[in-house]
């Protein structure tokens, strides 16, 4: 039994990225289709696509290949996790690497970018740092 889930769908999706994979499939939820479709949006991975129904639903993410010096995605890292909740105001929103990052904040419009979060004047729950 997986406790975190979201936390073992970033360390699939960063063990596959280090392994060199095309493709890594993960056990599917609204949430880890939100951090995906956050992920394509921002261009750290090709696609995702969503099979089968709610129960037995399978999430299969496709990773960018590796251009010149290395590949899109270097890093993921869970923020909020269930034994230590993150939250961050408006005017309190991280930034990842100095701006080269993205931060994955779960708001009450949504999952979005900490910089899409400022633009909209919303806080929330700090879920990932992606670089």
């Amino acid at each position: 039994m997986i406790s975190d889930t979201i936390a073992d769908m970033l360390t699939r999706v960063r063990n596959a990225n280090a392994a060199h994979h095309h493709t890594v499939s993960v056990p599917g939820s609204r949430m880890k289709v939100e951090i995906a479709r956050v992920l394509e949006e921002e261009g750290f991975i090709e696609s995702f696509e969503v099979a089968g129904e709610p129960p037995e639903q399978f999430l299969t993410i496709t990773l960018k290949p590796a251009v010149g010096r290395g590949r899109p995605l270097s890093g993921l890292r869970r923020i909020s996790r269930p034994g230590l909740r993150v939250y961050a105001r408006k005017t309190e929103i991280p930034r990842v690497l100095g701006g080269l990052g993205i931060a994955i904040i779960s708001t009450s419009r949504g999952l979005m970018t900490g910089q899409a979060a400022q633009r909209a004047g919303l806080g929330g729950e700090v879920v990932a740092y992606v670089w």
